[in-house]
């Protein structure tokens, strides 16, 4: 199961984003254009020091990410995309997803392009919130999304259990950014 954000544009959304595909092992696929450098500190920020363990794809276009996505499964590409929606479609928790879904989330501000909403109307899905709220976070939504989506599949969870080690790159990552702090290694 993999994350698409289409031309997301606030960097710490993208990089909680980030942190998530680290936290469950899903694939991250970033649309260009994108509202921000992949070098931004408020992205870097809010992936913390989880990139390494990020499987970062960045597609120059939505046409070029089809084309690559298209290739990850036996499964026509219409059948496996889930349209995440502020404007209709099916609840969040009435779809029955499946272990190569992929989850597309627009950007803040408009949403997946209308292109994409009109072609597959019956992929389209909604988070349940209560009348005059406009929409959910991005971030809040992957995380939401990507989570029920994978219980809903059967995909196993991660086997954390709440206890913490650092990632062996991670801590490569922590080892060196001290040294580079302390001015070098004595």
């Amino acid at each position: 199961m993999d994350i698409v954000l289409i031309h997301p544009e606030i960097p710490h959304n993208t990089g909680c984003a980030a942190r998530l595909a680290a936290a469950t092992g899903a694939r991250l696929h970033l649309v260009e254009p994108l509202g921000f450098s992949l070098e931004d500190r408020y992205l870097k920020r809010a992936g913390l020091d989880y990139w390494p363990m990020v499987d970062l794809v960045v597609h120059a276009s939505w046409s070029a990410a089809e084309t690559a996505l298209a290739e990850s499964s036996a499964r026509p590409l219409a059948e496996r995309l889930r349209l995440f929606s502020a404007r209709g479609g099916v609840s969040l928790f009435e779809v029955a997803f499946a272990a190569d879904d992929l989850l597309l989330f627009g950007s803040e501000s408009k949403g997946l392009p209308a292109a994409l909403l009109d072609a597959l109307p019956g992929r389209r899905v909604y988070i349940p919130v209560n009348p005059g709220v406009r929409s959910l976070n991005l971030a809040n939504v992957v995380a939401l999304g990507l989570y029920t989506a994978m219980a809903s599949a059967g995909v196993p969870m991660p086997a954390g259990d709440g206890s913490y080690a650092p990632h062996p790159e991670r801590a490569a990552d922590l080892f060196a950014a001290d040294v580079a702090q302390r001015g070098g290694a004595k």
